[in-house]
């Protein structure tokens, strides 16, 4: 059983767990499918806005699909959300992102 059909039976359990959904996303962009890697991540920062990395990886998978201007405003509202968490590392790495889609 693949990685992705072990976290989407996880998923039945808790369809909003965010972790789950993140991991999915992230197999979904590993895979080069960003349009449902981007799906996913949408619905791992509506059931936690604070998940940093959400945003991270959800500007890179539309910067890989072509996306710039959209990935921009992605981490734009990343950077916004580490800052409200607390969040530093995070913080540095949206907005290293952001000054590199700038």
């Amino acid at each position: 059983m693949s990685r992705l059909e072990k976290l989407t039976r996880l998923l039945q359990q808790d369809p909003n767990d965010p972790f789950v959904l993140y991991g999915i996303a992230q197999e979904h962009a590993a895979a080069g499918d960003y349009d449902q890697a981007v799906a996913f991540f949408d619905r791992c920062l509506a059931a936690d806005p604070s998940y940093c990395y959400a945003y991270y990886h959800k500007a890179r998978a539309l910067e890989a699909a072509g996306r710039a201007g959209e990935a921009l405003a992605v981490a734009r509202e990343g950077i916004n959300a580490a800052r409200a968490a607390g969040d530093a590392k995070a913080l540095g790495e949206l907005t290293a992102l952001a000054d590199e889609l700038s």
